[in-house]
């Protein structure tokens, strides 16, 4: 082994190469999104859920949603307060969560998910800037 001390060199220089984003990054975290209701819809509104189990589970919820009035008619879903809720992306949801983009698409894009839910349902048209 006469370059040996060369090869374990290249190693350990190939090593903090290959790793240097990893220890350059080492305690800083992307800022979470925070999106933002329509004020309306801060003011009076409920949720059908919490807003913690929305954040983890709305996607599951939305899915059922659609299995169940697709497949069993079934209209009306009852939160855990016991509140009636009509099953719909966009005549239940939409009312608060109006803007897409300021909405729906800043925890999306954070998490890099392209949700299918509009090849089905309308997008909601963005107000326009300064009006």
């Amino acid at each position: 082994m006469y370059d040996g001390g060369k090869i374990i060199a290249g190693l350990l220089i190939g090593l903090v190469l290959l790793t240097f984003p990893f220890w350059y990054n080492l305690g800083k975290a992307a800022k979470l999104p925070e999106p933002k209701l329509a004020p309306e819809a801060q003011k009076a509104k409920q949720c059908v859920e919490s807003k913690e189990y929305m954040a983890a589970h709305h996607m599951q919820i939305l899915n059922k949603w659609r299995d169940d009035v697709v497949r069993k008619r079934y209209r009306i879903y009852i939160g855990l307060n016991g509140k009636e809720f009509n099953m719909s992306l966009q005549n239940e949801c939409m009312k608060c969560h109006t803007s897409k983009k300021e909405f729906c698409d800043q925890c999306h894009n954070f998490v890099d998910v392209k949700p299918y839910c509009w090849e089905c349902h309308l997008e909601p048209k963005e107000a326009k800037e300064g009006k």
